[in-house]
């Protein structure tokens, strides 16, 4: 798509989850994840396995010629692999064995596939150099954590290409982007604060991978970010093809967001709205009830409803790994029924 209006590559009505599910049977998720999303199922994120296969440990595993280890205050460059680098790199494998497998066991062919690593920005701000620094605050290893993530994604795509037999779409996860942009992340000894990186720097760096992204798979490039106000302007204008967000927390926005997501929706960009809830909620959840975030963003940005076919796909709030396999098979049942009810409105709507 590369930042112009045109046709997304999956079907009307097409759902998916952000990544993450619950528990530690990489099978499972992928049964659970491959039976309820057909057409664009993401490779399951495992997190409450421990360090190491949570996003910034997952996406470390993919670094090339660069290692990390952990530290009682994050994850730490490393002059070698070693334990903590090497479990990593095996649970990755695993979860790839395990995708494969499910596919194989429901006989399943999707066409695409997505696959989530953290964005260059939520990377270099959760990983310390040698010396106790960020990342993120040295400008040549910022550079060659970006470099090293482009080398080994491709590497990743080619892997999963390989498995699957599927195009793959790639999801940039990027929760850390606001409080890198607000200079609101603490020094690693936490007596001062790490200066804001400016947006047009904090741009052109994350279009950067957006564009090697998209050079790799010829697919759109999907940038996520569950914060309350995500920075939808810089993101689209670094040329993601779709942006993921936290629909829920959308009502009483101000303008002035509101209309960047309007220019963005204008632009043929595709929103991911994070519409059921990651963890099971205390009263059911009707498909209209979920729905009506979605209902009321277009209403108000003036879109017709009949937009939400071809332009939103419908995910979780977030990733899933805090949910029961119950509410989480549960979900992505529900956002699937979300999107065929775009693609078909019940009369109620």
């Amino acid at each position: 798509m590369s930042n112009a209006a045109s046709t997304p590559p999956w079907p009307p009505g097409t759902a998916t989850a952000t990544g993450s599910m619950p528990g530690t049977d990489p099978l499972e998720a992928a049964a659970i994840v491959v039976g309820e999303l057909p057409d664009l199922p993401p490779l399951p994120e495992l997190p409450n396995r421990g360090l190491g296969t949570d996003l910034v440990g997952r996406t470390a595993a993919l670094l090339v010629d660069i290692a990390v280890e952990v530290v009682p205050s994050a994850y730490r460059v490393t002059a070698r692999p070693g334990a903590d680098h090497r479990r990593a790199v095996d649970q990755l494998r695993r979860d790839l064995d395990a995708f494969e497998q499910a596919l194989e066991q429901a006989g399943a062919h999707p066409p695409l596939v997505k696959v989530q690593v953290a964005g260059p920005w939520t990377l270099t701000s959760e990983v310390e150099l040698p010396r106790g620094h960020r990342v993120l605050t040295d400008p040549g290893a910022l550079r060659e954590f970006c470099e090293s993530l482009a080398e080994g994604l491709a590497g990743h795509i080619a892997e999963v290409r390989k498995r699957t037999g599927a195009d793959v779409v790639v999801q940039f996860d990027e929760p850390s982007l606001p409080a890198v942009l607000a200079g609101a992340l603490r020094s690693p000894s936490g007596l001062s604060m790490v200066p804001a990186v400016a947006e047009p720097e904090a741009r052109d760096v994350l279009a950067e991978l957006i564009s090697a992204a998209g050079r790799i798979t010829g697919q759109p490039v999907v940038v996520h970010c569950c914060a309350s106000r995500p920075p939808v302007k810089l993101i689209r204008a670094a040329g993601a093809d779709a942006i993921g967000l936290d629909a829920t927390l959308l009502e009483g926005t101000p303008a002035v967001f509101t209309d960047q997501l309007g220019e963005a929706f204008d632009d043929g960009c595709v929103l991911f709205l994070g519409l059921v809830p990651s963890t099971e909620p205390a009263t059911p959840l009707t498909l209209e009830r979920a729905a009506r975030p979605a209902l009321n963003l277009v209403d108000r940005l003036g879109f017709p409803r009949e937009t939400l076919a071809e332009r939103a796909v419908p995910t979780p709030t977030c990733g899933l790994a805090g949910a029961t396999t119950a509410w989480a098979r549960r979900a992505l049942a529900l956002a699937r029924d979300l999107g065929k009810a775009f693609v078909e409105p019940p009369e109620s709507w």
